[in-house]
């Protein structure tokens, strides 16, 4: 089943009187199935981000085609793709955005009680979420009381608070040490294999990426090269690399 669906994207940004517009995205197309683990890369300025920010719906393409659970999003209206991405789009930033004036569990039930849920279902779906990622004794903290580590395993329990149709992750690992993103990475990968979330990340990080099954590499605003893992991380690695320096590596 298909879950993301893109179609000759692009995006232009114009740039100040007399000079050259600038072309993010050019003419980009790629799909994504119900499961799939799948990352983005490419070089720095290659169109990674402005790729995930049109895919998420914050921001719009000049021209082209998404499709999200069967929906162009690209045809919708400012308040329609709001309440349309709280309902079916996970997000995981690489900075938390957690609220420091809320507790870790108020911070993973945010969506839901935006939502209007009833509370016993919230509590119900949080105290799910928390013992999914070895957070329940984290409940009743705030975000400046823990660890980056600990603020991504609860920002990625709220990301799936909703239980969305795709969780869209912006270099998850990049304000974490080695050990926080190795850590971080086996939990997006045990999102994926124990409860088949569909994950697509932005990373510039070929160790983060070897635990995805798919990597699509970038460059230019156009898809470049498409590579899949067979189950061996550490040769799946060492193609990313060998990937990396084809297409003039990665940042």
């Amino acid at each position: 089943m298909e879950i993301l669906r893109v179609n000759s994207l692009t995006k232009v940004y114009n740039a100040f009187k007399g000079a050259k517009e600038v072309k993010a995205l050019d003419g980009i197309s790629l799909s994504i199935g119900k499961g799939e683990f799948v990352a983005i890369m490419g070089p720095s300025g290659s169109g990674k981000t402005s790729l995930l920010n049109i895919l998420s719906g914050v921001d719009k393409g000049t021209s082209g085609e998404v499709y999200l659970n069967n929906r162009d999003i690209t045809t919708m209206k400012k308040d329609e793709v709001t309440l349309f991405r709280r309902k079916n789009i996970g997000y995981i930033f690489q900075d938390f955005n957690l609220l420091d004036s809320l507790t870790l569990e108020e911070n993973i039930a945010l969506p839901l009680i935006l939502d209007k849920v009833n509370p016993k279902n919230i509590e119900n779906r949080v105290n799910e979420l928390m013992s999914f990622f070895n957070i329940e004794d984290l409940k009743k903290k705030y975000p400046y009381n823990i660890s980056g580590g600990e603020k991504q395993r609860v920002a990625a329990a709220r990301a799936l608070i909703n239980d969305p149709a795709i969780v869209f992750a912006d270099e998850p690992t990049g304000n974490l040490d080695s050990k926080s993103s190795n850590n971080i990475m086996g939990i997006m990968g045990k999102m994926n294999q124990d409860i088949s979330s569909t994950v697509l990340m932005v990373t510039h990080d070929p160790f983060a990426a070897s635990f995805c099954k798919r990597v699509i590499f970038i460059k230019d605003g156009k898809v470049k090269m498409e590579i899949n893992s067979n189950g061996d991380r550490k040769q799946f690695f060492d193609k990313i690399l060998e990937v990396q320096s084809i297409i003039g590596g990665v940042s």
